[in-house]
C-alpha cells in the first residue's frame, strides 16, 4: 500500500485505506457479512465523502453518525449486512425510506437498477443529492416525502429497505414488495430492538425472518398503529 507524505511536517496523511481495511476486517466480517460483492463495494463507495465534515474522522468507526436531531448513519456493520441479506440482482427496483446521507443509496444503487429515496427534512435530501452527484450515482431518484406512506408510482419493488426503526412495518410498505420481494427494517421499541426480513411469498403473503437483535433511532413520522400481523 502507498503511504502518500506531507513533506513540511514529515509525517503520513491520515491513512484512509488502512482505516477502511480495518473497518471490513474488525466490523464487517465478523458479522458473517462475507459475500465478496457486498465487501468489494466498501471499498469501491467512499463512506467518508457521505459523511458530514465535523465528523469526517469517525467516518469507519463503529458508531451512529449523527446527521440531524432526527436522523443517523448507521453503523457500518449494519449497512453492509442489511445490503448482504437483500439479496440484489442486477434488475432490482429499490425503494429506500430514509436518504439520510445518501450513503445507503449509493450502494443500494451499485448493486441494483434503480433506487427511488424518499427523504423528509429538504436539506438532507439536500446534501444526499450533493454527495450522490460527487459520487458519480447516476440511478437514484431523491423524493422529498414521507416515506413510510410509501410510494405507489414506483411500485412494485423488489427491495425496500428502511433506515431508521419503526415499531411494526406499515401495511403500505409491505404492499408494495414486488413477489419475490424483501424488506429490511429495524423493528420495535427500545432498548432492544430486531433487524428483520420480510418475504413477499404471494399476493398478500409474507414471511417474516429475524436476524438479529440491535437499535436504531426511530424514524420520523414513524405511525404508532397500523402494522400487518403475520
Amino acid at each position: 500500500m502507498v503511504v502518500s507524505f506531507n513533506t513540511q511536517a514529515g509525517t503520513p496523511h491520515m491513512n484512509t485505506e488502512k482505516a477502511r481495511f480495518n473497518m471490513v476486517e474488525q466490523q464487517i466480517r465478523p458479522w458473517n457479512v462475507l459475500d465478496p460483492n457486498v465487501l468489494d463495494l466498501l471499498f469501491e463507495v467512499r463512506r467518508e465523502e457521505f459523511v458530514p465534515e465535523s465528523y469526517r474522522s469517525l467516518a469507519f468507526a463503529d458508531i451512529e453518525i449523527p446527521l440531524t436531531p432526527h436522523a443517523v448513519m448507521m453503523p457500518p456493520r449494519m449497512e453492509a449486512r442489511m445490503l448482504q441479506e437483500l439479496e440484489l440482482s442486477p434488475d432490482a427496483q429499490i425503494l429506500e425510506v430514509g436518504t439520510g446521507s445518501g450513503y445507503m443509496t449509493a450502494l443500494l444503487a451499485s448493486q441494483g437498477a434503480h433506487v427511488t429515496s424518499l427523504e423528509i427534512d429538504p436539506a438532507l435530501m439536500a446534501q444526499a443529492q450533493a454527495n450522490l452527484d460527487e459520487a458519480g450515482i447516476e440511478n437514484a431518484t431523491l423524493l422529498l416525502a414521507d416515506g413510510l406512506k410509501g410510494h405507489e408510482a414506483g411500485e412494485p419493488y423488489d427491495a425496500i429497505v428502511l433506515t431508521g426503526s419503526v415499531p411494526a412495518v406499515p401495511d403500505v410498505l409491505l404492499h408494495q414488495l414486488a413477489l419475490g420481494g424483501r424488506l429490511m427494517a429495524v423493528v420495535g421499541s427500545g432498548p432492544v430492538m430486531e433487524m428483520v426480513r420480510v418475504h413477499c411469498t404471494g399476493p398478500g403473503s409474507y414471511s417474516r425472518e429475524t436476524l438479529f437483535e440491535t437499535w436504531l433511532p426511530p424514524l420520523e413520522n414513524v405511525p404508532r398503529s397500523s402494522h400487518f400481523e403475520f
